[in-house]
């Protein structure tokens, strides 16, 4: 699979999580070692919330015919679920090995992530990763944390991308700004299972889509050592 860098309108979910894992403050990104499988799950997700695929028989992703995104890293998903339905984590390991680059890409184009060349010891370059000062971590951050701490009842997006956060387990990286405490981790765990309440007024096969990218990611990560 490929996943062109043209970005379409307005950012995706798999942008907006990376964006959210980037860790300004050390300017990397949370949960490396198992990035590829979270970022593949918010492209799952996000097709699901646009209901352009949905689950088939035996838990597995099929698409929704006539209904293909226009984003190219969406469209790269859906035309390969489009072959045939696919597992979720074969999905996963399929579609997400080569997102971090072409997503990071969009996130410094936007001017949500900058580079910044640098050298080590005077004498090697580098390039090191800075917030891009426009704000758009800040609110989604503050959007994601009104939900897990707050009780707010989440739109459907937010929804969606706090049961990721939450099921990527980097979660605990966040405690300056959400703190890790058990009304936080229950609310979380509720959101991972498709319990986004009444005000997130998705269809049922949506949630339950959602949920089951979210959970298959969990499934996966869990057997690879966080970082």
């Amino acid at each position: 699979m490929t996943a062109e860098t043209r970005q379409s309108g307005s950012p995706t979910l798999v942008e907006d999580l990376l964006l959210l894992l980037f860790q300004p403050r050390s300017g990397t990104i949370a949960g490396e070692n198992t990035l590829f499988y979270v970022l593949a799950g918010a492209v799952l997700a996000d097709l699901a919330l646009n209901e352009q695929v949905t689950v088939a028989d035996r838990r597995k992703v099929r698409i929704v015919e006539g209904h293909a995104p226009s984003d190219d890293l969406l469209r790269s998903a859906w035309d390969y679920l489009s072959e045939k339905p696919r597992g979720v984590q074969t999905a996963l390991a399929a579609i997400g090995p080569e997102l971090r680059k072409p997503v990071l890409g969009r996130l410094i184009e936007r001017g949500d992530i900058r580079q910044e060349d640098r050298k080590v010891l005077g004498l090697f370059r580098t390039t090191a990763l800075r917030d891009g000062g426009n704000g758009r971590r800040a609110r989604l951050l503050e959007q994601v944390r009104r939900v897990l701490v707050d009780g707010a009842e989440p739109s459907v997006r937010v929804a969606a991308l706090a049961a990721l956060l939450s099921g990527s387990g980097t979660l605990p990286q966040f405690y300056r700004d959400i703190p890790w405490s058990t009304p936080v981790i229950k609310r979380a765990k509720e959101l991972e299972q498709g319990n986004w309440g009444a005000g997130a007024a998705a269809e049922a096969v949506t949630r339950t889509m959602t949920a089951t990218v979210v959970n298959s990611v969990i499934v996966t990560t869990t057997v690879i050592p966080r970082s």
